[in-house]
């Protein structure tokens, strides 16, 4: 076999292993989301906890438990393999008016948990694996109030 084909070869083994093995690295944090109000098994479509300092210290230590292997510890580095998530809001946090804003949040907010429910696979890679029915929603969205905080107190 050819040298390039060869690693050809052996980049698509490694790509296969990692979509194929990309579920078993989603691990439910041991975070209780006591103090947060239960939502049930229907992901909202938005976000009810913001401005919930509980939901802060519950989204960070579910976030460190969940995400910071691949987005960095405490989402505070742009070094991390994945993308940085305090770049979520970015242009949410320019709009003035605030209806506009909302409207900008809710789409965020249809995104991250479309994204975390199931997953980024891009061209049958898996990038992220697929949460739902790892991750309560009421983690989820707590990570996501996190993520913002972190963003919004000039951590970028």
């Amino acid at each position: 076999m050819k040298p390039m084909r060869k690693r050809f070869s052996l980049f698509c083994a490694l790509l296969f292993s990692l979509a194929v093995h990309a579920n078993e690295i989603a691990v439910a944090p041991s975070v209780s989301p006591d103090g947060l109000t239960p939502l049930g098994e229907t992901w909202l479509e938005a976000n009810p906890y913001r401005g919930q300092a509980a939901a802060v210290a519950i989204g960070r230590a579910a976030y460190n438990q969940a995400c910071a292997r691949c987005h960095g510890v405490d989402a505070a580095t742009n070094t991390a393999p994945a993308p940085d998530l305090r770049q979520i809001n970015r242009y949410c946090r320019r709009i003035a008016d605030r209806e506009l804003n909302a409207a900008c949040m809710r789409d965020n907010d249809a995104w991250f948990a479309k994204s975390v429910r199931n997953g980024k696979v891009i061209v049958g890679v898996s990038h992220m694996p697929a949460w739902q029915g790892v991750l309560k929603q009421e983690l989820a969205w707590a990570i996501q109030v996190f993520i913002e905080t972190q963003a919004a107190t000039g951590r970028e």
